[in-house]
């Protein structure tokens, strides 16, 4: 019924379960934060930078994408969580303009508590493969 996917590039996930899973043509992204595979690096957390943690992200979510079969440009609804909207949701706003220049996929942002990582941001993304 769906194929699991899981990236060698993308940082491992904090739990069991996988990077994506597919069902028929729709690519379904588990959460995705800015960590950096194999280590518990995470870019731009001290000092807060969070135009360095989305960057992560937007690099994150691209190689599960491609690993997963998918492109970019298939992704069709994102889900961001932040931490502090107030601080953050500008510069994430203003990279998502540079990142999607035409066409952007739909998009909702909830500020929300805390992530189960001391990050600033994570996406949850679907992508329509044709």
């Amino acid at each position: 019924m769906s194929e699991r996917f899981d990236s060698k590039k993308a940082p491992e996930p904090v739990g069991n379960y996988p990077h994506a899973r597919r069902v028929g043509n729709l690519l379904f992204l588990s959460g995705i934060g800015p960590r950096e595979r194999g280590s518990k690096v995470i870019p731009g957390v001290e000092p807060h930078d969070i135009e360095k943690q989305c960057r992560s992200v937007f690099q994150n979510v691209r190689w599960v994408l491609e690993e997963s079969g998918a492109k970019w440009e298939n992704l069709v609804d994102v889900t961001v969580y932040l931490t502090n909207m107030q601080r953050d949701f500008p510069i994430y706003n203003k990279l998502w303009a540079e990142f999607f220049p035409t066409n952007p996929p739909c998009r909702t942002t909830l500020e929300i508590n805390r992530l189960p990582t001391p990050i600033a941001i994570e996406r949850k993304c679907v992508a329509a493969i044709d």
